[in-house]
């Protein structure tokens, strides 16, 4: 075959490439599309079901939060604390459904992505194989010479004519693969974040039926309650004038808090009124935050801190704090990673070191403290350092006028650290809400602190913090 007869014939071909590719890939992409729209619909559909049960759990949750609250203010009675376990009891069964249908939710959703990112695939394996057929065809022109091209077409337009064809296709073809390998990029990036919105709402599943057990426990401790009262006011009330301890029997109660030893409560509450000076911090809802950290997981200070602690954010930190402190970080407590999430969380507040140098005077010698630039770094390059420890910069030691720097393992400086904390989180304010809501940036963060999952954290903290005020009314005579 000659030359000529060869650019003819691939012209043809691409031409009938093009006039093929532009039928069929739109037909294909019609059926498939077909089939996706309607599986499309149908996520929608399940999507907005979930949804809508969704609401539906979070107002019943809100109705029985608000339930235990007013009930809390009635006059103490058998009858209301019955009645205000039965209302923590379901709420707590309430938020687990909710957990369950948000997760089954998020799933639908990384179906959607799953089959969404599973077409685009077919795309562009049909787009990359045309592309490379044109790639080849375009090899065979290039061995062709453009006068043998020149002189066998009929008229100059048309040579012109197959010449911008060529490129027209080979230009549009490069553009919508470029695309298509953009959009599926984003759909992988969408299908990751949904993965780890799932991980999430397990974790929090995890964490709720904690909760319930411990409510459970509790209406077993009711339960034994009734069967010595046998259903008498009376009686309760003779179980409650047992109940309510004298002072010295309350500053001998020991108050213990995760990952240290225990600590006499007078002790406790001492360091707690001394921060409330400093930070306006009521001391019962300090109180009521360390026992819920104390309270939430099974394996308390027997993590290994190079197992159990977030490699990037916290372990090189960590090395840098027990260092400036002149401790073996291979000798000091930290949590056990629950199976939930990390752990590495240091002494009786619970601090994770990252955030623990935003307190103790650690200054990252690239951004500075953490207030400054430390995000024109990427976080890894951040937490690595490397760290300066700056007296001046220790904000627990300024505020208790110590000689040394901050430790998170002695009780008094986590006490101030929590209170610190706490106070920028807005529970300085005071009351119900104020506290309840810096409890909840405690435990998620600002971000997520008003997502409803996270309730029970927030309504389990003031919980304790009216135990805790209780007992404090006692100690000084009200």
């Amino acid at each position: 075959m000659s030359s000529t007869s060869l650019k003819k014939t691939a012209i043809i071909v691409l031409g009938g490439m093009f006039l093929l590719g532009a039928f069929l890939f739109p037909l294909a992409i019609g059926v498939t599309g077909v089939q996706g729209q309607a599986g499309a619909d149908a996520v929608d559909a399940r999507r907005a079901q979930l949804e809508a049960e969704l609401a539906q759990l979070e107002q019943q949750i809100e109705e029985q939060r608000q339930l235990v609250q007013s009930k809390q203010n009635e006059a103490v009675s058998l009858e209301r604390d019955l009645a205000i376990i039965d209302a923590e009891i379901k709420k707590a069964q309430l938020a687990i459904r909710a957990r369950e249908i948000a997760i089954s939710n998020l799933g639908t959703e990384i179906t959607g992505k799953t089959q969404k990112i599973g077409q685009l695939d077919e795309k562009a394996v049909r787009q990359r194989a045309s592309l490379e057929a044109l790639l080849r065809k375009r090899r065979e022109l290039d061995s062709v010479s453009l006068v043998e091209v020149f002189f066998g077409r009929e008229t100059l337009s048309e040579f012109f004519k197959d010449i911008d064809t060529f490129g027209a296709i080979e230009d549009s073809l490069q553009v919508s693969f470029q695309d298509l390998r953009i959009t599926r990029d984003v759909t992988e990036d969408e299908r990751e974040v949904l993965v780890d919105k799932r991980t999430e709402e397990i974790e929090l599943k995890q964490i709720q039926e904690l909760e319930e057990q411990r409510i459970k426990e509790r209406e077993d401790e009711k339960e034994h309650l009734l069967e010595v009262t046998r259903g008498v006011e009376a009686a309760y009330a003779k179980v409650l004038q047992g109940q309510e301890r004298s002072a010295a029997q309350i500053r001998s109660e020991l108050f213990t808090l995760r990952g240290s030893e225990a600590i006499p409560f007078g002790e406790a509450l001492e360091y707690a009124n001394f921060a409330y000076t400093k930070t306006g911090v009521r001391p019962a809802f300090v109180l009521g935050i360390l026992a819920q950290e104390s309270n939430l997981g099974a394996f308390l200070g027997t993590g290994v801190w190079t197992e159990d602690m977030h490699p990037t954010r916290d372990r090189p930190v960590y090395e840098y704090i027990t260092g400036a402190l002149g401790l073996d970080p291979n000798q000091m407590p930290v949590s056990r990673a629950p199976s939930y999430g990390w752990g590495g969380a240091m002494g009786p507040a619970q601090f994770i070191p990252s955030t623990w140098v935003c307190y103790g005077g650690f200054i990252n010698t690239k951004t500075g403290d953490c207030n400054n630039a430390q995000r024109s770094l990427a976080w890894t390059d951040y937490w690595q350092g490397p760290w300066q420890y700056e007296a001046g910069e220790d904000r627990i030691r300024r505020l208790l006028g110590k000689a040394s720097p901050a430790n998170p393992w002695t009780p008094q400086d986590a006490i101030m650290a929590s209170s610190l904390l706490l106070s920028e989180n807005g529970a300085d304010e005071g009351g119900y809400d104020a506290e309840r809501l810096a409890a909840l940036r405690y435990f998620a963060g600002w971000t997520n602190a008003t997502n409803p999952a996270y309730g029970f954290y927030g309504d389990d903290v003031m919980g304790l913090a009216s135990k805790y005020q209780k007992q404090i009314d006692i100690l000084e005579g009200n």
